[in-house]
């Protein structure tokens, strides 16, 4: 044979197989449990000894897809899902009926700048072309939620571009919000998996005011970063004063459990003009000293 026209492959898709199975007789053999091939059988897969398998598909199709999409690296944005844009805090002080609802809202409003900036930052980052290998570079990824998540997205939304969103099962649904590209829209049910994928493919980040969440995701990448888990990106901290008066930095220094030096991991700003300098720097820097 000179020119074999072999086939590609001699064993039928999963997916084939899959349709047959559907098609097959009805019979108290093929009714049973035990009879469903293992792909398409929930109860065997949702067995509390399948977690490792869980665990696998989780870390494996989110990848896929960010591959399928050719996106090379990311920016993430970290921060609360209770912070509205202005118009919508201001409506909340409006609404105010007590003291304490009076002065949550005052706090709100005082923040809601950083929906602004976080929106901002967004689009700039969003329109940084692609690489000499076609590949797509700081893609906007945010946790899917409302409020400074929201606001990440929309900037994306704002000047075409597509974004990524890390929604999660909570007993209070999340729907992700309006901004997220629905083929880039993937939701977690590890928490911990969530978070590896907020890093796997992160070139920078951005943490805005936040609460536990937003507190979990960035001490884990500051720690990361420590230990030398992973390599410097660069981290920025929007709001020096939120910042410096919920975590007392200088005090982890000054008791001996931090080094100073570790101080230097990330970087207060307030603006997105100036996180992207800071971005920009970093790069610039890395790149002279190669």
């Amino acid at each position: 044979m000179t020119d074999p026209k072999l086939p590609q492959r001699v064993f039928a898709r999963a997916r084939q197989d899959a349709e047959t199975a559907r098609g097959i007789a009805h019979t108290p053999q093929t009714a049973d449990p035990a009879y469903r091939l293992a792909f398409q059988d929930m109860d065997f897969l949702l067995r509390e000894d399948l977690r490792p398998v869980r665990f696998q598909l989780e870390l494996l199709k989110p990848d896929l897809i960010l591959d399928e999409a050719n996106i090379a690296s990311t920016f993430v944005f970290y921060g609360s899902a209770r912070i509205p844009e202005p118009e919508k805090a201001q409506a909340m002080l409006d609404a105010a009926q007590d003291d304490r609802a009076r002065r949550v809202a005052e706090s709100l409003v005082a923040k809601s700048h950083y929906y602004d900036e976080a929106r901002h930052l967004a689009q700039i980052v969003s329109q940084v072309p692609v690489d000499a290998q076609g590949k797509r570079q700081f893609v906007v990824c945010s946790g899917g939620g409302p409020s400074i998540m929201e606001a990440a997205n929309r900037g994306a939304c704002d000047v075409g571009a597509e974004s990524i969103g890390l929604n999660i099962v909570l007993p209070h649904e999340q729907a992700p919000n309006p901004y997220v590209t629905p083929r880039l829209s993937l939701q977690f049910h590890y928490f911990a998996l969530r978070k590896m994928h907020f890093l796997l493919h992160a070139r920078a980040l951005a943490a805005f005011p936040g609460g536990f969440g937003t507190f979990d995701e960035l001490f884990e990448l500051l720690t990361l970063i420590q230990t030398g888990k992973i390599d410097p990106i660069p981290v920025m901290l929007f709001g020096r004063d939120f910042w410096t008066r919920v975590v007392n930095f200088d005090a982890l220094c000054e008791e001996g459990v931090i080094s100073p030096s570790d101080l230097d991991i990330f970087r207060f700003v307030e603006t997105a003009d100036e996180a992207w300098d800071y971005v920009r720097g970093f790069y610039s820097e890395r790149a002279a000293a190669r």
